[in-house]
């Protein structure tokens, strides 16, 4: 399963985040107001001395209206697609941005795609006891994954452990808290696709009614 492995290409959403505060003449605080994060938790993150989690990167997205690609191709912030029809991206094997948490490792896929409805990305888990996990993951939208490799316990807030082996799946509501928890002795990765927000959704297809006349970006880890 060597192939699954990220380049190690690090994304710095710190330094994104700060470039972008700076250009658009906020400071902590003003972000801190749009997203809900505390400003010791943005002042971390700009200074790469704090995990970005999934649902971090959601608060920040969803806050200051950007799309996630902004976060990991920083080129592209301005930049929206042109239409909706035949748009793809490529991501090849061994490709991908990487992102560390203390729970997880997460390689996102299409990095360089805008205004995505779903958010692709490859996890290496590591927390092995819920304990050592902390409190359960919330964020918008539903979530799907698939275990690439190693042994998955799924622990949610509505619904006993699930126990997940290689290439098994689950689909679930991601407004429920979650946590992978790996339960192997090995490596364990999944493949986890994440929806958009409701909210970046309509953001995204107002943007589309409206692009002739105010170009402009939506956006949507655990």
């Amino acid at each position: 399963m060597d192939h699954f492995l990220p380049d190690r290409s690090k994304a710095k959403p710190g330094a994104i985040l700060k470039a972008l505060r700076k250009q658009k003449h906020w400071t902590l605080s003003d972000v801190s107001k749009r997203t809900g994060l505390p400003v010791s938790t943005l002042s971390k993150l700009e200074n790469d001395k704090g995990s970005l989690t999934y649902d971090t990167l959601l608060r920040l997205c969803d806050g200051l209206k950007i799309d996630i690609s902004v976060f990991f191709n920083a080129a592209n912030s301005d930049q929206l697609p042109e239409g909706v029809t035949g748009r793809r991206s490529i991501t090849r094997a061994g490709e991908g941005k990487s992102i560390d948490t203390v729970n997880y490792n997460y390689s996102y896929l299409t990095s360089d795609f805008l205004n995505k409805r779903m958010i692709p990305m490859i996890g290496e888990i590591h927390a092995r006891s819920l304990e050592t996990f902390g409190s359960l993951i919330t964020h918008p939208g539903e979530e799907y994954a698939f275990v690439l490799e190693g042994t998955v316990d799924l622990h949610t807030s509505l619904y006993a452990p699930l126990r997940l082996e290689r290439g098994d799946s689950v689909y679930f509501d991601s407004t429920m808290g979650h946590a992978y928890i790996n339960a192997g002795d090995g490596v364990c990765r999944i493949l986890s696709v994440c929806t958009a927000s409701e909210s970046q959704l309509r953001d995204a297809n107002h943007h589309q009614h409206i692009i002739a006349d105010l170009p402009a970006t939506s956006a949507s880890v655990q």
